[in-house]
């Protein structure tokens, strides 16, 4: 996932990253949050969802201590960064404001 991870977060396109694990109950709240956001701003923003347990070096690397975790990259820059459950017109204009 490394050298694929960096190629998705250097585009010029909104990269929204989800880290998340499989046994939290907010990350399974927040799935179809993301789906509905997908829906509305469609091609605008990439959304990915990424699995702490498998990808233990990325998530460190970015110092993801709590899922869900949601950071935001365009060009290979981190525009922003939450974790917890947000709702989906909370998301949509956090993506709106970089767009």
């Amino acid at each position: 996932m490394k050298g694929n991870f960096n190629a998705l977060i250097d585009s010029d396109q909104l990269v929204l990253i989800d880290f998340s694990a499989e046994w939290c109950g907010p990350c399974k709240m927040l799935a179809p949050i993301l789906k509905d956001v997908k829906a509305e701003l469609g091609d605008s923003v990439k959304i990915v969802k990424i699995d702490v347990d498998k990808n233990q070096s990325l998530a460190s690397k970015y110092q993801v201590r709590g899922v869900p975790t949601m950071l935001l990259f365009k060009k290979g820059q981190q525009l922003w960064r939450q974790s917890g459950v947000l709702q989906k017109s909370e998301i949509v204009q956090v993506v709106k404001s970089f767009m």
